[in-house]
């Protein structure tokens, strides 16, 4: 495998220390009963939900790529992902569309996937999160066009601010031949049902 993960869990007990000052500055008892692994159970958990920055996107996806014998579309669709929103550490999630047609190279299918989690694994804003994936396909595979489609749902809009729940928000990224024809922009939107 030529790409490295992340050492799992490297600073667990750092991350702990500060996780339950925080439970104490917001007027928990840290030692009570319920309370008394979550400073590392959380270090743990935000480890593992921001693991995509020791992930090299162009790594894994060059780890994986094949003479294209053809040039059509690619599409995977309904790769669904979770995200933390850089403004307020809350949940996003929900699916990604990715479609690009092969120049010279084409890339395993199981590359994709893990693209969109080496992104959504950072904290995060989903207009930056569609932009990075087409940039890290176009750029690793020198794709004739990437399109890039995220609709998710924002718990930072449905818990606080706004307390809106059922609203999903819709981004979209284009480049190459999806950007510049028509006809290959509405082919993808028609896939994914938009």
């Amino acid at each position: 495998m030529a790409y490295q993960k992340q050492e799992k869990y490297a600073c667990t007990e750092e991350l702990a220390v500060h996780f339950e000052q925080i439970l104490q500055i917001l007027g928990e008892d840290t030692s009570r009963e319920g309370l008394l692994k979550t400073p590392a159970r959380a270090s743990k958990a935000m480890q593992f939900l921001t693991q995509g920055y020791g992930q090299s996107a162009t790594e894994i996806l060059q780890s994986a790529l094949f003479k294209a014998e053809n040039h059509n579309m690619v599409l995977v669709k309904d790769i669904p992902f979770f995200s933390l929103c850089e403004h307020h550490l809350l949940p996003f999630f929900g699916t990604a569309h990715i479609a690009y047609f092969p120049n010279e190279y084409m890339v395993g299918l199981s590359k994709i996937p893990r693209t969109v989690d080496v992104f959504a694994r950072r904290l995060q804003v989903q207009e930056q999160l569609t932009t990075q994936i087409r940039d890290a396909i176009d750029s690793a595979l020198s794709a004739k066009g990437v399109a890039v489609a995220v609709q998710a749902s924002h718990l930072c809009m449905q818990m606080r601010g706004v307390q809106k729940t059922g609203g999903q928000t819709l981004t979209m990224a284009f480049s190459g031949d999806f950007e510049t024809s028509n006809e290959h922009r509405q082919a993808f939107l028609q896939q994914i049902k938009f």
